[in-house]
């Protein structure tokens, strides 16, 4: 039985390398959106702080400049939230990009599997086959070399 040899085994290779990538790439944009995440949470933490601030501060002495300055410091607030929120998106965006490359790999990769694992039946049925001529082969030349033991 000659050996098994794959004539797609570079292309194999190749696109596991490739998978390898973008399951990195897909890795690290989930990392960056969670990361984006978290910053988006304590962004609104602290806005959410800044108000109560702000509507417990009304409930004292009046002042506008202390009331400018806090309002000016609430907006700054507002738009760093703002900000980490369009982040959140665009790391979602990166990684629902990522994510469909990744798959789209995969099923490269799978592709090639199956196109491997049909080769490696078809090599094995070729490989019973052949076996199975010797055998007949080797029956056939013993049926033939046999003496008979009664002639007419």
């Amino acid at each position: 039985m000659k050996r098994f040899r794959f004539p797609l085994r570079p292309v194999a290779m190749l696109r596991a390398h490739q998978e390898l990538r973008a399951r990195e790439a897909f890795a690290a944009a989930v990392h960056a959106y969670v990361s984006a995440e978290e910053g988006h949470a304590a962004a609104k933490a602290r806005g959410a702080a800044f108000e109560a601030e702000l509507f417990s501060g009304r409930r004292e002495r009046f002042s506008a400049a202390v009331e400018a300055e806090r309002l000016a410091a609430y907006r700054l607030e507002c738009a760093a939230e703002a900000e980490a929120e369009r982040a959140v998106i665009g790391a979602r965006a990166r990684m629902n990009r990522d994510r469909a490359a990744y798959l789209e790999a995969h099923r490269k990769v799978e592709v090639v599997k199956r196109l491997e694992a049909k080769a490696r039946a078809d090599h094995r049925t070729e490989a019973a086959r052949e076996e199975q001529a010797a055998f007949d082969d080797f029956a056939a030349r013993r049926h033939g070399a046999r003496v008979p033991f009664l002639r007419a």
